[in-house]
């Protein structure tokens, strides 16, 4: 699609140089199918040798000074704020995603490596009172934390710099050596990231080996994940894959965010306008390809036919079309057999009850903003994640009633409440049964330093540069009886 590619080494950055014994597949723009680029390939014989090298690194990754591992990660941060635009771009031609996604996600990105190079000088221990029982009278305890090992990283396609960087960045801050393996459709701006990272190691006397990619299909995933010399999986990316991985990767630990089907609950003394603009914003941002995109809207019976008619006349505020335009709100999926997924999932609510308002049909390539009503509990659009933009709004009698479908959902990643009552707001806080709670704004809002993570189905573990590193290091107790 004419995208300037990055200038980095060709194939994979492994060990301390780049292997170029790799095929290439293309990767495709999803918006007209044209070819991005040629990217390497990597097997599992290219793991083992990332799990080699990776567990080589690890005593001399560990080893290095909170001033060194800082200022890895601000000279990251530095040098891709120099590449901005073009890292738009690149997220554009390999994501799908329009212009204003994908220049959220590079500011995201940036604002990652500075919050994390912040969290180094936080990272501590304290004292133990072991004289609190007799059999330690004398003694000094203290404990400090330690890296875990090495990491492994594996990323979903649809923020792929984002998602590399909450990963590697943490990874770097607790003293870890970190592989990542980006989904097969979005390495692009991976392998460019871990190129500037490795390059601003090998500037501050710290390995290459510090960060290392392999690309390539699942049993690649898979040598990765089972190797008994990891210390931690980081993964983001569907369910039924993180589940797997848990079982895979045990005992080692896993930190899993995964899917959701993210619901929205609007009561009957809400703000109307600012909750179904939530519903625009927050149905269809990334082309609906986010785990905490609003899928479900449960709306207050008094208020559901104001609700409904005022969205359903602000769909055509959303464009469809070109993601490289500035104007485009909704483009095309990551690929073909995503789209026709999300296409029967609609046509399959409809037969079972559910009432197409707007949308449903193709536009070239993507599919136009979709608005379900009366869509039964048991089909995958509402009890399952889309990852399209597909909205289903239902009708309920109460707040209470809200609450509990909300819970009722296998998923447990955000949800949002419009009320303009505290107790109500308070009543969400304590009762919903998720990883985040956000009133008054949509339950996509993520900054990047709080604790972010699911219950239930939707995973394990928190991301957030303090919270990942604490993740990412263990306790080292020390016990001391002088002599």
């Amino acid at each position: 699609m004419g995208v300037a590619l990055p200038d980095h080494p060709a194939g994979l950055p492994i060990g301390p140089t780049w292997r170029t014994d790799v095929s290439t597949e293309p990767v495709f723009f999803p918006f007209d199918g044209t070819k991005v680029a040629q990217a390497p390939v990597g097997t599992v014989d290219h793991a083992i040798a990332a799990l080699d090298a990776g567990v080589g690194a690890v005593r001399q990754v560990g080893a290095l000074t909170s001033a060194v591992r800082r200022d890895i990660l601000l000279t990251v941060e530095r040098v891709l704020a120099e590449h901005r635009e073009h890292f738009v771009d690149l997220l554009i031609a390999e994501t799908g995603k329009t212009r204003i996604d994908c220049t959220v996600e590079v500011a995201r990105a940036l604002f990652t490596w500075t919050a994390t190079a912040e969290e180094v000088a936080h990272l501590h221990g304290e004292t133990v009172p072991l004289d609190l029982q007799p059999s330690g009278e004398g003694m000094i305890g203290f404990w400090t934390r330690r890296p875990i090992g090495l990491v492994v990283g594996i990323a979903g396609f649809n923020y792929p710099l984002l998602l590399a960087s909450h990963k590697i960045a943490p990874s770097i801050a607790a003293g870890c050596p970190v592989i990542c393996k980006p989904a097969p459709a979005t390495p692009l701006a991976t392998l460019w990231l871990v190129d500037i990272v490795r390059t601003a190691a090998l500037r501050h006397g710290a390995p290459a080996e510090i960060a290392q990619v392999v690309t390539g299909d699942a049993e690649v995933g898979h040598a990765l994940v089972t190797d008994p010399r990891i210390g931690a999986v980081s993964f983001t990316g569907s369910a039924s894959v993180g589940h797997q991985i848990a079982r895979d990767a045990a005992p080692r630990k896993t930190l899993l965010e995964l899917g959701s089907n993210a619901a929205l609950v609007i009561d009957s003394d809400a703000d109307l306008d600012r909750a179904v603009d939530a519903v625009l914003r927050g149905g269809f941002y990334g082309n609906g390809q986010a785990c905490i995109s609003v899928q479900r809207v449960l709306v207050h019976e008094d208020v559901a036919d104001e609700v409904t008619s005022r969205l359903v006349g602000r769909i055509g505020e959303l464009t469809v079309g070109d993601p490289r335009s500035p104007e485009t709100r909704v483009a095309a999926l990551i690929d073909d057999r995503s789209t026709r997924r999300v296409l029967d999932w609609i046509e399959a609510a409809e037969r079972a009850g559910a009432k197409r308002l707007c949308g449903g049909g193709r536009r070239d390539r993507a599919i136009e903003p979709t608005v379900l009503v009366d869509v039964p509990e048991s089909t995958d659009a509402w009890c399952e994640e889309i990852f399209g933009p597909v909205v289903c709004l239902r009708r309920v009698p109460d707040l209470g009633a809200a609450l509990e479908s909300v819970n009722r959902s296998r998923y447990g990643l955000h949800a949002s409440v419009y009320t303009r009552s505290l107790a109500s707001a308070f009543r969400a806080i304590d009762q919903l049964d998720v990883g985040g709670v956000v009133i008054n704004e949509v339950p996509g809002f993520r900054s990047d330093i709080m604790p972010y993570g699911g219950v239930k189905d939707s995973g394990v573990g928190r991301e957030g540069p303090r919270f990942a590193i604490e993740e990412l290091t263990v306790t080292r107790m020390a016990v001391i009886r002088p002599e």
